[in-house]
């Protein structure tokens, strides 16, 4: 098997902390999950998840899968950066910097491609991209469908 044909992993990386407005990650995650199993070329993807994402958590699960796409779902904040959680379950805002230092270590690893699907996640897009080919942010909010109670 040369190296276009091996296993790509897709790290989906999710957090909507107690305190924060509810999405349906689980949802979006479906959808990626559907798509990939309907894709010709599927057998060359494997998908991992890792949920209520703390600092350590995000840094870790990259460690451990060695990912090639890392998609991180959840909510961000504009310059300030993207929101994970604390031990309790409450927001904790990773700062743009901190993210991007820690793809500058993942890119010599593994990490090809970083999708951030997080309102105004453009700023972290940009800094990542400075170690990471392909980086996908938002420039606005990102819709989400109502969540029913």
């Amino acid at each position: 098997m040369n190296n276009n044909d091996s296993v790509k992993t897709i790290l989906i990386l999710a957090a909507n902390p107690k305190n924060t407005a509810p999405l349906r990650l689980d949802e979006e995650v479906r959808e990626i999950d559907e798509g990939l199993r309907r894709a010709n070329k599927r057998h060359q993807f494997k998908l991992e998840q890792k949920w209520a994402v703390r600092s350590r958590d995000f840094y870790r699960a990259i460690l451990d899968y060695q990912p090639q796409i890392v998609h991180f779902c959840g909510h961000g904040v504009g310059q300030e950066g993207i929101v994970l959680e604390d031990d309790t379950g409450k927001m904790v805002i990773v700062p743009t910097q901190t993210l991007a230092s820690m793809f500058k270590l993942f890119a010599k690893k593994s990490v090809e491609c970083v999708v951030l699907n997080a309102c105004y996640s453009e700023v972290q897009a940009n800094a990542i991209s400075q170690y990471v080919d392909y980086v996908l942010g938002m420039n606005k909010a990102v819709g989400d469908r109502p969540v029913r109670k």
